[in-house]
């Protein structure tokens, strides 16, 4: 044991932006270090001049008893550093075995692709985190969830002394992050150096030894895990008091704006009914492969069902495109943001735009002064933090890019606006905004569909719930079910249908 890596007086800026000041950090080696802060306060910016992405205008690094002025990412593999990047750096192309093996197949240095090898490194690997799927499927096929473990694998097929973790559950389910955190333990004992990077503050708990917290580019400091609560840790990272405050519909309007009844899509869910009214949060949870993406993407038109009927405001509705969908009133902030929801190299203001374009053109023509003031006001209401419009969306970060998605959905006025887990891998203090800015659509009537695997989350920002399980609705929860005990009881309903599913594979 000791200290492994050693970071000393580090400074980074890009274009006027002090990115980090005088950041000085030691870890250890069967050590869990988290990295906690704000998005944008400069966590990844530290790991990437770690590992050699960036070069540090100033400061020192010491590895394994050497000292770098900077490195170079090849200089920090041999080191024994290995990334996994919030962004995931995937092949799409390449199947699930050829991106987990790629690694340690580079560092091999052999011509010829033993593919029995490939497909036996996968498997390795994934089964150290109990995970089964499909290793010859292309990655830019399978979900975001199976994305990221996918990378986790990658990483941990390579021997790692050093491992940086920068987001790494992000739309994982609850199992899966379990499974996760217990490779980490197993992982710390035996002798590996982790630094993680998380916005959810259970999981920083249930498995760093030390916290050092960011702010505006500064380390506030070095904690102790004990010597920190959720309260003081949300205080030290946003240099405010947090509140996630508990929505309760308002609207007098029992009317139901959307209807669906006994929806199927065979092998996805099954016989799904719900009314929502104006004013509604719906939320919709259970484990993934439960249905609840399913459901979203054919509302949207995306993933049409093969069976019952869809309302809205009382008249059968048929969506079979994102199109007809828009037109009906109904928006869709999806899961992946990064792929399905922006153009990342596009600037801010057209990517608002981007829904409304109709509505801001005149004969044919993109009225630019009206796409600019729309994008100002959107990006005023909620709050992102961004040096212009005219910034690329792509250099913002998470918390203010899912800000613009839901900017952008925003301006379009829909009646009905389904997000799917709106904020995964976010920030509390952008959680906190983006959950103000969802209750105050709601309250002014809008319909919204809720959509996430944070049974906390889903309480605080819901009305009504529907747990899904294997394609089917297991239990309907109003509002006054929500009162007392609701997370134990929806975490049981959960629970109860996943063992149940379980014992049937093992029999």
């Amino acid at each position: 044991m000791g200290t492994v890596l050693e970071a000393r007086h580090i400074y980074k800026s890009f274009v006027g932006v002090q990115a980090l000041k005088d950041i000085n950090i030691k870890i250890e080696s069967g050590k869990i270090h988290c990295l906690a802060g704000e998005n944008g306060c400069g966590k990844s910016t530290f790991v990437k001049n770690i590992s050699g992405v960036y070069t540090p205008d100033s400061g020192e690094v010491v590895l394994n008893g050497s000292l770098y002025r900077s490195l170079t990412p090849s200089q920090a593999m041999r080191e024994g550093i290995q990334v996994i990047y919030q962004d995931l750096s995937l092949f799409q192309h390449l199947t699930v075995a050829e991106n987990i093996a790629i690694g340690r197949l580079k560092s091999d240095k052999k011509r010829i692709v033993n593919w029995k090898k490939v497909h036996a490194i996968a498997k390795e690997q994934l089964d150290k985190i109990g995970v089964h799927m499909d290793i010859n499927q292309p990655v830019g096929e399978i979900s975001m969830a199976n994305r990221q473990i996918t990378a986790i694998c990658r990483a941990l097929a390579q021997d790692a002394r050093i491992l940086f973790m920068d987001e790494p559950t992000t739309a994982l389910t609850r199992t899966e992050v379990d499974r996760l955190m217990e490779i980490m333990l197993d992982l710390k004992k035996k002798g590996l150096a982790i630094i993680f990077i998380s916005h959810k503050l259970d999981e920083v708990f249930s498995v760093a030894d030390t916290i050092t917290i960011f702010r505006n580019g500064e380390k506030i400091g070095d904690f102790e895990s004990k010597e920190l609560d959720k309260k003081s840790l949300s205080y030290h990272m946003t240099g405010r008091e947090v509140e996630y405050p508990r929505y309760r519909r308002t609207v007098k309007d029992d009317t139901p704006v959307l209807e669906i009844e006994n929806l199927s899509r065979r092998k996805q869910y099954e016989s799904l009914s719900l009314r929502v009214r104006p004013g509604d949060i719906v939320g919709v949870t259970g484990l993934l492969g439960s249905g609840r993406t399913e459901l979203a993407l054919s509302l949207f038109g995306l993933n049409p069902a093969d069976s019952g009927r869809i309302k809205i405001d009382g008249k059968e509705a048929a969506i079979s495109s994102p199109m007809a969908a828009k037109k009906l009133g109904i928006a869709l902030l999806p899961e992946d943001r990064v792929h399905q929801g922006l153009f990342m190299d596009r600037e801010v203001k057209e990517n608002i735009s981007s829904a409304i374009v109709d509505d801001i053109s005149a004969r044919g023509l993109l009225d630019k002064g009206r796409e600019k003031k729309a994008a100002e006001d959107y990006a005023r209401q909620l709050k992102v933090r961004t040096p212009s419009v005219e910034t690329a969306v792509g250099t913002l970060s998470g918390g203010n890019q899912q800000k613009v998605v839901i900017g952008k959905w925003t301006a379009a006025k829909p009646r009905v606006f389904i997000m799917d887990t709106p904020t995964v891998g976010i920030d509390i203090g952008s959680k906190a905004e983006i959950y103000e800015q969802i209750h105050k659509l709601a309250a002014e009537g809008m319909s919204i569909l809720f959509i996430s695997d944070e049974i906390q989350e889903i309480i605080a920002n819901c009305n009504r719930v529907m747990v899904l399980a294997d394609g089917r609705c297991v239990r309907m929860l109003e509002e006054d079910d929500l009162e007392d005990n609701a997370e134990q009881t929806i975490t049981d309903l959960i629970g109860r249908h996943a063992e149940e599913t379980a014992k049937g594979e093992t029999l």
